[in-house]
């Protein structure tokens, strides 16, 4: 199958092709990488797409490796594609110390929207599961899924928080990821296994994400507004590879990684940018203030190299996407929040 991106995507079935494609720096570590793999949380929006970006790597390398993917529903689609499903209660420490010891474990799970209404249940998904499984796969190399709402609120003229900027976060939410850190930081500094903290700020495809979120306010007319007037993101087919790429990172204590594109874009400048690609005028509400969750990503892109779908052309296929009636999730970013209230 070709690896050139297309102008549009015509489908669901296209866009999962094109969201689960390895990148040839994958396959080629997959024929590097000791051990078998797991997703845990693999029924999420980017949970499917790391477990196929895996097993097609895998393909392609030629090697014998398993993928298991763990959740607490079912996963028979991603059996059928040659994964080995594992249903699991996370929240149950015994069912967690049944799941086969795997050396290279991907964790994905996480609790944002409806945090807020739901405080114990944030901090028990975001802080005691990742306990149940850092204590369970100890000699294990384990990418951790986190975000950089950990980080500050960060004026643009900073140029974003970087992997040294001393976590400050911002609301429950924010606070449970980083005890979520925590939690796998204990037993990466004792030397029980190692550990990257996948910072993640934002993911975006055509039916998901902050572009999605804008352009079909452009679309309907609704204001976009633009108090938070900032913004990076990240293909998530991109972000899927990135994630197996980490595993090469880790370590004890943990590593900590920015993923997101290497562009802060104006919110206003993508409205109007949609509204040129729509032929719509976009409306906005707000003024800037010049403050956003901004993640500085230079040290993943010069280890990872500049994303396969850049910043354009992830705005033209979601403008395409929508203007040709494709679906969305449903799903909301909320990356407009400043105080950390979700």
């Amino acid at each position: 199958m070709s690896n050139e991106i297309p102008e549009a995507v015509r489908d669901v079935a296209e866009l999962e092709e094109l969201l689960s494609r390895p990148n040839p720096r994958v396959v080629e570590m997959m024929k590097r990488l000791d051990g078998d793999l797991m997703v845990i949380g693999a029924t999420g929006k980017v949970g499917p797409h790391v477990a196929r970006v895996a097993l097609r790597a895998i393909k392609e390398a030629g090697v014998d490796k398993k993928v298991y993917v763990v959740a607490r529903s079912a996963m028979d689609k991603l059996e059928s594609e040659g994964a080995i499903q594992c249903r699991c209660d996370l929240q149950d420490l015994d069912a967690v110390a049944k799941l086969p010891k795997v050396k290279n474990v991907v964790f994905l799970v996480g609790f944002k929207f409806g945090a807020e209404a739901a405080k114990s249940q944030t901090w028990a998904i975001n802080a005691l599961v990742p306990y149940h499984v850092a204590r369970h796969f100890q000699g294990s190399r384990i990418v951790s899924y986190s975000t950089g709402c950990v980080y500050p609120v960060m004026h643009v003229m900073t140029g974003g928080a970087d992997e040294t900027t001393t976590p400050e976060p911002v609301g429950e939410y924010a606070q449970s990821c980083l005890a979520r850190e925590r939690v796998f930081d204990h037993f990466a500094e004792a030397g029980k296994e190692e550990v990257l903290h996948f910072r993640l700020n934002y993911a975006v495809e055509c039916r998901y994400g902050v572009l999605y979120d804008i352009a079909t306010k452009v679309w309907s007319g609704a204001p976009v507004d633009v108090t938070t007037g900032y913004a990076n993101v990240l293909w998530q087919g991109d972000v899927a590879n990135e994630t197996w790429m980490c595993m090469e990172h880790v370590s004890s204590p943990a590593t900590i990684m920015n993923i997101t594109g290497p562009e802060t874009f104006s919110v206003r400048w993508a409205a109007k940018e949609f509204g040129r690609l729509m032929g719509k005028e976009p409306v906005f509400s707000g003024e800037e203030n010049g403050m956003a969750y901004l993640n500085n990503s230079a040290k993943a892109t010069g280890l990872f190299g500049y994303p396969t779908v850049s910043l354009t052309q992830v705005m033209a296929l979601t403008a395409n996407w929508i203007m040709n009636g494709g679906p969305g999730l449903g799903k909301p970013t909320h990356f407009e929040t400043q105080n950390g209230k979700y």
